[in-house]
């Protein structure tokens, strides 16, 4: 696994976001070992629909150009889908108007109001990276491996243990912050999936009432189409509901009849690790020790996972300007 003398960083949590920021690190040349308390397939990312928008999370200043880094470097891996996980599809977010969005909006390739063909409803078509979490997660580590650096099955007690082993720590725990750091501002959002056989729908679809804790949408995913979904504030349950996800089924079945027969694959739950914003900072340790912040990104991990990791690595190589 490498020796204590000859390791620069430790990366804990193995999730979408610690993974691609060793990646980012370890291409930079730096000796990076992963932390991680469960294995990729039993990450909050490994449920995670999959798909990049900036959805529930701040501060809105910065998450747009993170989200944007990151949109660059999915068009490229979707050049290698079979291998990266990562395609480009087309979809509807209904409900949604560009003027309700912030800036980076404007940025956003082909993002334009939708047709009345392509949705009765208000709403924007965007053809956007869908990813598909459980092999995108292989390919990280993949080329994390390639780059240098090892995935360790460990979990973290502090990060005192960790600084005995490297100088340098980026702390991508996600909802393990909660207790790690400590941070109480950290807090599940659970979120409830069910998985489907796909009756022939190729489109992606998304719709938020934000009157509830309900959404509602559904991704075409290899094997499967991927519907949802909840978004319950506090819940720590990784139990399905079987009244949940029959609601599920239904709200999908209304933009898209053909789901309600669809033969039902399994059910999945995940909690995002929310928090009033995304923590992304450096912590000045004695000894001149780095530890770096970057957790706390809700349901969007997967939308701004490579400008986090870009500004991770900032702040790990460049500790005077940071």
């Amino acid at each position: 696994m490498g020796g204590s003398r000859r390791t620069d960083v430790i990366v804990v949590g193995g999730g979408v976001v610690g993974l691609t920021t060793a990646v980012v690190l370890a291409e930079r040349g730096r000796r990076v070992r992963v932390w991680t308390r469960d294995p990729a397939g039993r990450t909050t990312s490994a449920v995670a629909g999959g798909l990049w928008w900036p959805y529930r999370i701040e501060p809105e200043a910065l998450v747009g150009e993170w989200s944007l880094a990151s949109l660059a470097v999915y068009e490229e891996l979707a050049a290698e889908a079979e291998h990266t996980g990562v395609r480009m599809v087309e979809g509807v977010h209904a409900d949604t108007v560009l003027d309700g969005l912030g800036p980076w909006a404007a940025r956003v390739p082909g993002l334009r109001a939708a047709t009345g063909a392509e949705y009765a409803g208000v709403g924007l078509w965007a053809r956007l990276p869908l990813i598909d979490m459980p092999a995108h997660l292989v390919w990280l580590r993949r080329r994390l491996l390639a780059a240098g650096g090892t995935v360790e099955r460990r979990t973290a007690r502090g990060f005192d243990e960790a600084f005995g082993e490297a100088p340098a720590v980026v702390n991508c725990a996600g909802l393990g912050a909660r207790d790690l750091v400590p941070d109480s501002a950290v807090r599940p959002v659970r979120g409830q999936l069910v998985l489907v056989e796909n009756p022939g729908i190729r489109t992606w679809f998304t719709a938020a009432d934000s009157a509830s804790a309900t959404t509602t949408y559904f991704m075409p995913q290899p094997g499967r189409l991927v519907l949802g979904g909840t978004a319950d504030d506090g819940d720590w349950s990784l139990d399905p509901d079987p009244a949940v996800a029959a609601a599920i089924v239904e709200r999908c079945a209304r933009v898209r009849p053909e789901i309600a027969t669809a033969r039902v694959l399994g059910h999945l739950v995940g909690l995002r690790p929310a928090r009033p914003a995304v923590r992304l900072e450096r912590e000045p340790r004695d000894g001149g020790r780095t530890l770096v912040h970057n957790y706390g990104h809700g349901g969007a991990g997967v939308t701004v996972a490579w400008g986090c990791a870009r500004a991770a690595a900032r702040l790990v190589e460049e500790p005077a300007a940071a």
